[in-house]
């Protein structure tokens, strides 16, 4: 991130240009020079996640009212002195930086294989030095700062550059981060998040002026310098030849700098020595070697100049549009067709965006031919990697999935439309927001190439055809209240960073695949327009992060047709129409995403927040054949008891060991909540946003106690923190509300045996799964043998799991009031299964 080389520069060669500042004494200073005017500081999100997660467990899938918490004192530190936040996400990755968004994935998935290995070995959680960002952390951030009412905007390039010219424009005291490009772009002060002492409201200020003379540079000459070093836009070894010879004639090295240090001299010498005595005389390309890297590197020097900003450097002729990269991918409606029609991020943009070929489509991936599948499935030849692993495969899949043959690529890209696809990641507000979209930085006016290249496209289309939707959605968007529907809309493009799964137990699926047919009938939503084939509708690309997937190009997934009680709405219908019906519409649309439009009536029975949690709950289990009711009693006791807990309480949680398997049960369904919040956006918010927030319904250390007890063996009680006698443990670590739920009773009045069932849903894989230790009596058991031997029958199963979940007993208002909804919410998840032996006992 950033330039490369220049933070340990400066910690190693110039720390005068750091300076200790105190951010209520700035505040101060500003209120007294601007009466009337708040202080306001705008900050780089992504760049303060690290900084923000404090809890001391990341690996169970996050400490989500832990970190809620943390967000509001954070939040609430800065409104006591005045300071007014405005919090920038990054919107999408730019296509000319997606080759460093892959090398980063691809290196997180050796830190992530590390880390499963760690556990393995050593059955608890690595060391801070291990740590790793719980999935799902930065839209649910997002959703949490908008919670707490603070202005968060979502880009729609990357963020730094809205940050900088948000900063700049609204006279903001500086921008809060951690990112050396902030150092370049000519702004408003860049603060460091990671030498913040929030309790004193002190950091260091990096100032771009101390730099600059401390290399002998003008500020102008600083995008020169970030791209001669290397940063996102220009590779680092772009130029390494030309900062080799840089250092041979740079007379001032010492021995002891380190050797990127002495770059950053050597080329700012360069740069003040020679550079610039010829400037005006010379083209830079005739005093570079640019060579083939000459757009690029235009291009990397256009991205610092924010609005209204020129360069020295840059001669007319050679000024690049600062949207050069948006994504073009070519599509065609037609099978048949030979035209290529491009897709365009953004139907505002005028400028023409030649196309990128990457030497890394050049090659073709080695099919394998799966005895099991019969199908052809593109196996990864990551070095990364030791073995052969299907891509975007099933051994369950019993089709054929089709390939598209990318004339510009030269290589086949699998193509999902396989409705049953088990395997492949990839949220809301008030849709009627009034807050005004921030400032454009985008350039609206059409630019020259700087190569003189002739153009390649001459139209650009957007996934959509009807522009007052995709201007709902855009709006959407930049006020950070949906999640990746505008992504799709716009450029048919999206991705899903690295979860923690563990690439060499094969007995979960990746949650790429898990969740792939929810998002496939959310693109027929958004993409399809009413049409009854979808043949025709352009593929969406998927940058998702799978074992195997050495990310050489996107999976193209096609559309996923979907069945909706009273037929497909229009999006009109759905985002712009507020007649009462409506409500209804979109709640239908919302079940149809996740084939759930049957058990509507079921799942208005069950109560907010655990009507979306039990969606998502019936979904994972009929989709992923190695779920067990051991993970079903798990997942609903965690919701349950998080209800009574504070963050406090959950904290002081202590697990007897980390299980490796829970660990990815965690973020399975972490990135299922992230899932719920695409499909409402989609939908025009049916669902309150809050239901699907973890804080509400997910607590990852809670889950993994549930997670351990419920393999142990323990009873109902126990799971939901309540001894024989309806009272709450008093010996349990994270404490409930007291409270006296009386004895179970059954449907004559009569007290209820407990039953415990272990009896696995697994169908094959690990076999640790068919059974464990049980208290139950041995008429139960004898039950439980029975259940056994029959196929799955829904009422029989509900019995099984009422019995285990529900105390039916008074329950006082001193108790967790969701409790009551437990073993309902249990109940509906079971009877809502697939019939037809789908889900049976062990054989």
């Amino acid at each position: 991130m950033g330039v490369r080389g220049l933070q340990g520069f400066v910690g190693s060669t110039c720390p005068h240009i750091c300076t200790v500042v105190s951010f209520k004494e700035l505040a101060e200073q500003h209120q007294s020079e601007h009466p009337g005017c708040s202080p306001s500081i705008v900050v780089d999100a992504l760049c303060c996640l690290r900084y923000w997660y404090t809890p001391e467990s990341w690996v169970c899938g996050g400490q989500w009212k832990e970190y809620f918490a943390v967000l509001r004192n954070f939040v609430r530190t800065f409104t006591a002195v005045g300071i007014k936040l405005i919090f920038f996400f990054d919107g999408m990755v730019e296509q000319g930086k997606r080759d460093v968004w892959v090398k980063r994935r691809l290196k997180n998935n050796r830190e992530i294989a590390r880390i499963f290995h760690y556990i393995k070995s050593h059955r608890e959680q690595p060391g801070r030095n291990m740590f790793f960002i719980p999935s799902g952390l930065a839209i649910f951030t997002r959703l949490a700062l908008k919670a707490l009412g603070q202005e968060t905007l979502c880009s729609l390039r990357e963020a730094d550059y809205e940050v900088a010219s948000y900063g700049l424009q609204s006279h903001c005291l500086g921008i809060l981060g951690e990112d050396t490009d902030y150092l370049v772009y000519d702004t408003c002060p860049y603060f460091s998040i990671s030498e913040l002492c929030l309790d004193s409201l002190s950091t260091i200020m990096l100032c771009r002026e101390k730099l600059c003379e401390s290399l002998g540079l003008r500020l102008a000459d600083l995008p020169l310098l970030a791209c001669l070093l290397g940063n996102d836009v220009v590779p680092e070894g772009a130029f390494e030849v030309f900062r080799h010879r840089c250092l041979a004639s740079y007379t001032a090295i010492q021995e002891n700098w380190d050797r990127r240090g002495s770059a950053v001299l050597a080329v700012a010498d360069h740069i003040a020595r020679v550079l610039r005595v010829h400037q005006g005389e010379k083209k830079l390309e005739e005093m570079l070697p640019l060579g083939p890297n000459k757009a690029l590197f235009y291009k990397g020097m256009a991205s610092y100049l924010l609005p209204g900003q020129q360069s020295p450097w840059i001669s007319q002729k050679a000024k690049v549009i600062a949207t050069l990269d948006k994504p073009v991918v070519f599509m065609s409606s037609d099978p048949e067709s030979k035209q290529e029609v491009p897709m365009s991020t953004d139907p505002e943009f005028k400028q023409e965006v030649p196309i990128s070929t990457d030497p890394e489509f050049k090659q073709e991936v080695p099919m394998s031919t799966d005895p099991e599948s019969k199908q052809e499935v593109p196996m990864s030849t990551d070095p990364e990697f030791k073995q052969e692993v299907p891509m975007s495969s099933d051994p369950e899949f019993k089709q054929e999935v089709p390939m598209s043959s990318d004339p510009e690529s030269k290589q086949e890209v699998p193509m999902s439309t396989d409705p049953e696809s088990k395997h492949e990641d990839p949220m809301s507000t008030d849709p009627e927001s009034k807050h005004e979209d921030p400032m454009s930085t985008d350039p609206e006016s059409k630019q020259e190439d700087p190569i003189n290249m002739k153009p390649e496209i001459k139209q650009q289309v957007t996934m959509v055809s009807d522009t007052e939707i995709l201007k709902v959605a855009r709006a959407r968007h930049v006020q950070a209240e949906s999640y990746l529907v505008y992504n799709i809309m716009s450029r048919g493009e999206i991705e899903c960073s690295n979860t923690l799964e563990d690439a060499l137990d094969q007995a979960l699926p990746s949650q790429a695949f898990v969740y792939r047919p929810v998002r496939q009938r959310v693109y027929c939503l958004l993409l399809a327009e009413g049409r009854d084939d979808l043949s025709s509708s352009p593929p969406v690309q998927e940058w998702f992060v799978y074992a195997g997937n050495p990310l050489r190009h996107p999976d193209l997934v096609r559309p996923l047709q979907m069945t909706v009680p009273g037929g497909m709405p229009s999006l009109r219908q759905l985002w712009l129409n507020q007649e009462p019906g409506t409500q209804v519409r979109r709640v239908d649309v919302f079940l149809a995403c996740f084939d759930l439009s049957s058990s509507r009536e079921e799942l208005q029975a069950v109560e907010s927040p655990f009507q979306a949690l039990c969606c998502l709950l019936i979904y994972l289990f009929v989709q992923v054949d190695t779920l067990s009711l051991e993970d079903l009693h798990a997942f609903i006791a965690q919701a349950v008891c998080l209800q009574g807990k504070s963050a406090v309480q959950l904290e002081d949680v202590q697990l007897d060991y980390i299980d490796s398997r829970a660990v990815q049960l965690g973020s399975l369904l972490v990135r299922g909540l992230t899932m719920l919040v695409l499909v409402n956006s989609a939908c025009g918010f049916p669902w309150r946003t809050s239901d699907f927030m973890p804080w509400n319904v997910f607590d990852g250390k809670l889950f993994h106690e549930k997670y351990l007890q419920s393999e142990k063996g323990c009873s109902a009680e126990v799971l939901v923190e309540q001894n024989g006698d309806g009272e709450d443990r008093g010996s349990a670590p994270t404490g409930t509300a007291p409270g006296r739920a009386g004895p179970a009773k059954d449907s004559t009045g009569e007290t209820r045996a407990q039953e415990t069932d272990h009896t696995s849903l697994t169908r094959g894989g690990d076999p640790r799964r068919l059974g464990g230790p049980t208290d139950a009596s041995a008429g139960t058991q004898q039950d439980l043998s029975q259940l056994e031997k029959e196929p799955f029958r829904t009422g029989t199963w509900s019995k099984k799991v009422t019995g285990l979940l529900i105390p039916r007993g008074h329950v006082t208002v001193s108790h967790i009031a969701a409790l009551g909804t437990c073993g309902e919410l249990g109940w509906r998840c079971v009877q809502l299964l697939p019939h037809g032996g789908q889900r049976r006992g062990p054989s």
